[in-house]
Order: C-alpha cells, then structure tokens, then sequence
C-alpha cells in the first residue's frame, strides 16, 4: 500500500475546513474547549505528509511531557491510525543525531518534540510547523519556530497554532490584531464528535458540555464561551509570563532546596520543590499536580526523582526496584530539601514522614500576609527581574483527568485565575476564592517561610549523602 492509496475520514467544518484551505504564513485556530482545533491541524500536517513526499513538518508543544501525554495520543489513535497499521507511517525514538519522528514511507518526515529542550527540533529546517496549546509559549518561542520554517520542499510554508483563548493581551490576540497572524473561529459546531450537522447535541456532545457548563469564572468564558477574557478580581496583578517564567537551567548545587505540599486526592495533591540563590531569590524548579494517589504513593515517587541506586543488592528477582528496596544503597541526586513544608493534615503528614524518612514542618498558613509577600516578590527589581521565579515545564506529568475537565494542571496554570471571592453584592472579599488554588496555597506558604517566619535568615550548604535504604 502506497499514501495515494490511504483513505483518510474526516469531515472539516467553520474553521477547520478554512483551515484547509488558507496558504497564510501564520494561521492560529482558536475558540472553546472541545471544538475539534488540534484535530483539524494534525489532519492538516499528516495529509499534507501523505500528499508530498519529502516534506518535513514539525509538532510542538511547550514541553515534550505534556506533548506525549496529549497531542500525540490524539495523532496516533485519531490520525494516523491506518496509515501506522498499514506501515506507511513508522515511529522513531530519536537518537544522539536525530530528534523523535514519524517517518513516512514516501520520505516525508513528521519531527516531534518541546520547546523546553529545543536543542533537536530547531536544529532542522521544516515546511509546516504546528504548535498546539500556543498559548504556552512565549512569542519568542513563536518567533523563533518561524524562522525554521525554510525548508522549500512545499510552495507554501506555514506555521499554525491552535489554542482556547487566553487574556485579552496575550501575544496570539495582540499578533492577530495588527495582521501579523490570522485567526480562525473555532466553535463547538464545528467539531462531528459532539455536534450533528442538524445542530443538536450527540450523546458524547451533551457530556462534554455538561462537563464545560460547569465551570465557573474565567475558565468557563474561555473554554466554554470562547472569549479572551481576563479574570476579575486577580490577585496577582503583577503577573508576566515574559518576566516570571523562565527556561530549565542546571540548578547550582550551592542553591538551597526546599520541598513543600499540599494534600489532596479528589483535589490534587501539590509537592514543589524550590530552589533559593544566594539573593534570596526563588525558583520553583520541579512540581507533581496530582489526584487519585496515596499520599505514600506520592511519597515513594517523589524520592524516585531525586534519588538512584549506587550500590545494587543484586537481587534475581524478576522486575526488581532499586527503588523499593531496603538493601539497595540509594545516593540523592540534588541537594537534600533544608525543610520539607506541608499543609496541617496531621495523618498524612505522618504518612508523608514516614515514607520519606524525614521530618515535616507546618506551613505557615495565615492568609492576607501570606498573598502581600507573594506580591512583593512578584515585583521587578531594579536588577531587571522578581524574587519569584517558576521554571517553564517543572511539571513532572500530567493529571489527565484535570486536562479533560479543562481545570488547571499545575501552578502555572493557576496564576491567572487566582481571584478574590465576591460577597452577595458583588463587591470583592478579602480572601481568595477556594477554587483550583492548590499550587497558589504552597507558593505562599514557601513565601511566607522564607519571608514570615521570623527565623534567621541563614544558608545551609548541602551534600548529597549516600544511604541505604529510604530516608536514612
């Protein structure tokens, strides 16, 4: 079998057949959750892969984890499913050399990856270039796609983004405003999945829908109404992607490390680890966001990100862990945390002890001053940058029951819905709405540790000792 043999069933409408035909350098679909944005563009990339041999296309995501998690999962099983059964298109894991791909049989090449190790995917030049969930990404990074797209194989070069709407002053927005890029409308309409053509709801449309009428705020203005809106009541006002996300860096060993939590499980359970400078500065460099897990299940994966074996048991017993062995010799990786900050729950704190072998403090929980040392750090220095930092992509993996009810999946995301509760009137409380704050809570308390404490103000140089066994 051959591409010109393949049949490909899908059905464009709205914005996604527009998308089909525009030749535009820039293209962003756009609009509520559920419209069937992402879709369209991995159709619009795997047939033009089919349908031109030698082409080099390229998806992208912010950060390779959530790229896998997400996007390819779609591309596999609602995309190119025949085409992979059939052997016409082949997955490579990359190499030293060479960056992950789907390889086409007619030479085409489909590279993949995140722009939070962009070492591979900017190395080469390409033809199409799709970014999916682009609000992520900075304009920098948008830009800097773009001047990749030089491969000449197509006579039209294309970069497309598909994405929910954001704040009204997002760069997608501002670019579409001054000409710089063009907008298509994505609508719930268009997507067959949960829409009939007479315009009635299908069985899977009414679930989803239930699922999107029930969000509240700005996300239900985003992902359920379509509009770029911004969140009224904002507590962190001073908030800048540009100025308070940065790339992964290696993280000096002088740097003192902290690790704090929050407990859930129908709500997500948070653990963050920082880092602290020797300006006193703070990096949120690693997070799990998470529910539906033991807390001595957290704790066993969290020691697994910062510990390996260095002296194995040896042990011939199928499918042995290093990790969950006593007789294994674990080193730390990283810096021991200098204290590890929790949330009250005095059971779980003790499980989290427990499982981790080391001692827990409670968080330092008082509101309002808590939310004025966040805000100050927030603001910029005269050095040019804040005292609160988070590292783009520190999420560890992606609570994919969080992602489809469209609520927020780490800090990150949090930050910009972060409002004050509303008393009958409409006027603001002084107190934060209790909604999808749970990375909100441990960034306040590590500010509120550092800054509220009343403790010292002392660095502690730490070793990374090797142990046998857990926590010892």
């Amino acid at each position: 079998m051959t591409a010109a043999d393949t049949v490909v069933r899908y059905e464009p409408r709205g914005a996604a057949s527009e998308l089909f035909r525009t030749r535009v350098s820039e293209v962003a679909m756009a609009g509520p959750a559920g419209t069937g944005k992402s879709l369209a563009c991995l159709f619009r990339v795997h047939l033009a892969a089919l349908n031109n041999p030698g082409i080099r296309c390229l998806i992208v995501r912010k950060t390779a984890v959530s790229l896998g998690a997400t996007t390819l999962v779609t591309f596999e099983k609602k995309v190119a499913a025949h085409a992979i059964a059939a052997g016409l298109v082949r997955w490579f894991g990359g190499s030293p050399r060479e960056a992950a791909c789907y390889r086409y049989e007619n030479g085409s090449v489909i590279v993949v990856g995140g722009m939070d190790k962009p070492e591979k995917v900017l190395s080469s030049e390409y033809d199409l270039v799709f970014a999916d969930e682009a609000t992520e990404l900075t304009e920098t990074d948008w830009e800097t796609l773009g001047t990749r797209l030089r491969n000449g194989a197509l006579s039209w070069q294309q970069q497309i983004a598909a994405c929910n709407p954001d704040k009204p002053k997002h760069w997608i927005k501002q670019r579409s405003e001054r000409g710089s890029m063009t907008m298509l409308h994505s609508r719930h309409r268009d997507n067959p999945a949960y829409v009939n053509a007479d315009g009635t709801l299908t069985d899977k449309g009414r679930d989803y829908m239930a699922k999107l009428d029930a969000l509240t705020g700005v996300r239900r203005l985003r992902y359920r109404d379509g509009i770029w809106a911004a969140a009224e009541g904002l507590i962190y006002e001073g908030w800048d992607d540009d100025v308070h996300l940065v790339a992964p860096f290696d993280i000096p060993d002088s740097w003192t490390r902290w690790l704090v939590v929050d407990f859930g499980f129908t709500n997500p359970f948070c653990a963050q680890w920082w880092a602290e400078d020797g300006d006193g500065r703070l990096y949120l460099y690693r997070e799990i966001y998470r529910t539906k897990r033991l807390v001595e299940d957290h704790a066993k994966h969290m020691l697994r990100l910062v510990t390996k074996c260095t002296d194995c048991c040896d042990s011939e017993a199928g499918g042995h862990d290093c990790h969950n062995c006593k007789d294994c010799s674990k080193e730390w990786t990283e810096p021991r945390p200098r204290a590890v900050i929790c949330d009250h729950d005095a059971e779980d704190r003790a499980t989290l002890e427990r499982h981790l072998g080391m001692s827990t403090s409670a968080a330092k929980k008082t509101v309002s001053d808590g939310i004025q040392a966040v805000q100050s750090r927030l603001k910029v220095q005269p050095d040019g940058r804040p005292r609160l930092i988070l590292v783009s992509g520190a999420l560890v993996e992606r609570d994919p029951e969080l992602e489809a009810a469209k609520k927020p999946t780490c800090t990150e995301e949090e930050v910009t819905g972060y409002v004050w509760a509303v008393k009958p009137g409409g006027a603001l409380k002084e107190e934060p709405l209790k909604e999808n704050d749970h990375g909100m809570d441990c960034v306040r308390y590590m500010t509120a540790e550092r800054d509220l404490g009343g403790r010292p103000r002392v660095r502690i140089m730490t070793s990374r000792p090797t142990t046998r066994g857990y926590g010892a």
